[in-house]
């Protein structure tokens, strides 16, 4: 009765959407009462769930995603990204800037977040599509591929780390099991799958459109450079530097706010606004309608990804997710693969991959001990498995949608498939690997 209460909802949304032109941040509010309901919550706990669910995905995104469209949307108008495509393209020949950018999306998503890589990158895509008129899907998926793996496979992201722990695995094991996975996923769900995508028609945003400026009113190759990525330096120097040297508790607490990504958005747009506004001779008035245009641009992408997080918290309230995973755990099958599906099935119910790796390694630990199970393995197993049959309950599938500007069913065609295609093949690694280490 959950899993058919989950599947009405998503159809009821995706019909309210698509059919009914409601506006999808209305669509997910309703919905969201109606799944309430069925799954008996409480009226109380489904206002409650709702609060919940909005405020805690804005309020992890709101800051990043609005510096990060302020910052890219300065890239863009400055000239920076139209520089930085123009010096991709030169030095890898436009028939690889699809591995240029894959590559470039795998090294960053190791250190951050999805969602700030996200925000970082699709300026950077943009400004190659629009420069050189290529498909919009076709080049960025291989990007947001990568970035995807990095954040279901691999620590130190939240959910492989926990898992880890969890398990009593070694983080430098499953970093490298990971990472000898992760290589033919990438590449399977990213350039190779990209390559049925040529026709998806995109439009892709407006805030990141680059206007097309004389090669001497760019700014500098290295100022270009260092400005768009320097959240993603600050972010991976923060990051490695306890690891690397050991430091008094004083300068670690510091080093600790600074890393935080919001301050670090808000460090890194104030150098833009000085190397590439003032610097450039823009004035501070000018600059200010550049930021307030990139937030009126992307407020309604906020809002429907901050209904995707009331929806999803509903789900989560409703202790769905413990239902099936309690009925799955009986079924006869190996545990490798047990851990994967049952991953897959919470992550296509509840949308949220991280709840989904956790959920599953609850049910698993007690399975791990008893069959002896390659516990590194098991981590990237439920890692692959979060990461199934992203669809409308997704943030990720959202800001993929609103950004390219696609319809849902070509989101279905391009995101979902891609992330499916990354989960099948991750699990195809791992069992790849539990055969030849046994």
């Amino acid at each position: 009765m959950a899993l058919l209460t989950v599947l009405f909802s998503i159809i009821l949304l995706i019909v309210l959407v698509s059919w009914g032109k409601i506006t999808p941040f209305l669509a997910f509010l309703l919905v969201s009462v109606a799944a309430g309901l069925m799954l008996q919550l409480p009226p109380v706990k489904i206002l409650a769930a709702i609060q919940k669910g909005l405020g805690d995905t804005l309020g992890s995104l709101t800051i990043i995603v609005c510096l990060g469209a302020m910052l890219g949307k300065l890239v863009a108008s400055s000239g920076a990204a139209q520089k930085i495509a123009e010096v991709l393209v030169n030095a890898v020949g436009e028939k690889y800037i699809q591995w240029a950018l894959l590559c470039t999306g795998f090294v960053i998503g190791i250190p951050l977040f999805y969602g700030i890589g996200f925000v970082l990158m699709v300026p950077l895509i943009f400004s190659i599509v629009y420069k050189y008129k290529l498909p919009a899907v076709y080049i960025g998926l291989p990007m947001l591929a990568s970035l995807s793996v990095t954040h279901g496979f691999l620590p130190p992201h939240p959910s492989p780390a926990a898992l880890v722990v969890q398990f009593n695995g070694n983080m430098g094991i499953t970093l490298l099991y990971g990472i000898a996975i992760a290589i033919p996923a990438i590449v399977i769900a990213g350039p190779v799958f990209a390559q049925t995508l040529k026709t998806i028609p995109s439009s892709p945003l407006a805030t990141f459109r680059p206007d097309d400026l004389p090669s001497k009113q760019l700014p500098g190759a290295v100022n270009s450079f260092l400005t768009a990525l320097l959240p993603v330096i600050l972010l991976m120097l923060t990051s490695l530097l306890p690891y690397a040297c050991k430091m008094p508790p004083i300068i670690s607490k510091w080093l600790l706010f600074i890393g935080d990504p919001s301050v670090v958005m808000l460090m890194a747009l104030g150098v833009a606004t000085w190397s590439l506004g003032i610097r450039q001779d823009k004035t501070m008035s000018q600059l200010s309608i550049i930021y307030v245009d990139a937030v009126k641009d992307i407020a309604l992408i906020l809002l429907i990804i901050g209904g995707s997080g009331a929806f999803k918290q509903v789900l989560i309230d409703s202790g769905i997710s413990t239902q099936i995973a309690g009925q799955l755990q009986s079924f006869n099958m190996h545990p490798l693969i047990l851990g994967w599906v049952i991953a897959a099935i919470i992550r296509a119910s509840l949308g949220s991959a991280t709840v989904a790796g956790l959920t599953a390694a609850g049910i698993m630990s007690s399975i791990v001990l008893h069959h002896q199970v390659n516990p590194n393995l098991m981590v990237l197993a439920i890692g692959a498995g979060s990461l199934a049959f992203s669809h409308v309950n997704d943030s990720g599938f959202w800001l993929f949608k609103e950004y390219f500007n696609l319809s849902i069913k070509d989101t279905f065609r391009s995101w979902s498939v891609m992330e499916s295609i990354i989960a099948v093949m991750g699990l195809v690694g791992v069992m790849v690997l539990n055969l030849l280490l046994n």
